[in-house]
């Protein structure tokens, strides 16, 4: 079995702040598309514009790194891409598995982008027993039954859960009894995991509804500029509601007894 599962990241023995950690693939990002143009130093400011972050953030960030630059040059970005690559643990292999080969499964199982950033997408897995043997992206997709023997054979280090809601926690618990203690997951549901293992969730429905707070936000500003009533909805009274048809579903369950009219 391979031993990369077992690996932690360096980044915690060395006491980096996890807000740092989860603003270093910003700037691998940044850096990497750099590196590609063959542009061969960089400033703070210049790396902190295309990372989205101020310049004295991305200072202090480097600094645990015990990167600080050259005053007149700046930063050298082959060595800053190789530097945050080792922090990430990216300059090793990490196999992948992802269970769940619906529309959202088959598309990250197809997305070309995981290869070049250290992942290898090594395990396909469903519980539909008429999935089994299918290929996709060049795998062959296989039943959950096989799971434990999956995650041994393939030495999976990561697991990513895009099953419905409801199947979430059992195949996570599954994939945390197989040794996997890293977990993506994009099911809208929270898993409950035990200690040492790391959990990632990817929600987009709560992305777009915090835009469309934005949203709403900037709608009133206007309104209030052109001198037009707008609402707040920081004290916006609720709406009168309504009774709703008894056993009504929604897609969250029972649809409340009431709702707005």
């Amino acid at each position: 079995m391979a031993t990369g599962r077992t690996h932690r990241p360096a980044t915690r023995s060395r006491g980096i702040p996890e807000a740092t950690v989860a603003r270093l693939p910003l700037y691998l990002r940044a850096l990497t598309a750099l590196s590609e143009r063959s542009v061969p130093t960089v400033s703070s400011e210049e790396l902190a514009a295309a990372a989205g972050v101020n310049s004295a953030k991305l200072r202090k960030d480097f600094s645990y790194l015990g990167s600080y630059g050259t005053r007149g040059v700046g930063y050298d970005v082959e060595y800053l891409v190789y530097q945050i690559s080792r922090e990430l643990g990216l300059t090793q292999d990490w196999p992948v598995a992802i269970v769940g080969i619906g529309n959202l499964g088959a598309a990250l199982a197809n997305y070309g982008g995981f290869a070049s950033r250290g992942f290898r997408v090594a395990a396909l897995i469903d519980a539909d027993p008429a999935m089994a043997g299918t290929p996709v992206a060049g795998i062959a997709v296989q039943h959950t039954d096989d799971l434990d023997r999956i995650i041994s054979d393939n030495g999976v280090s990561i697991g990513v859960i895009t099953t419905p809601p409801g199947a979430a926690q059992q195949v996570c618990d599954r994939l945390v009894a197989a040794g996997v203690t890293s977990i993506l997951n994009f099911a809208p549901t929270v898993l409950s995991v035990p200690d040492g293992v790391d959990v990632r969730k990817v929600d987009l429905s709560i992305e777009l509804q915090i835009l469309a707070f934005h949203e709403q936000r900037k709608a009133g500003e206007e309104a209030a500029a052109d001198g037009r009533t707008a609402v707040d909805p920081d004290t916006e009274e609720a709406p009168p509601m309504r009774a709703t048809p008894a056993g009504r579903k929604g897609p969250d369950g029972d649809m409340p007894a009431v709702m707005p009219a």
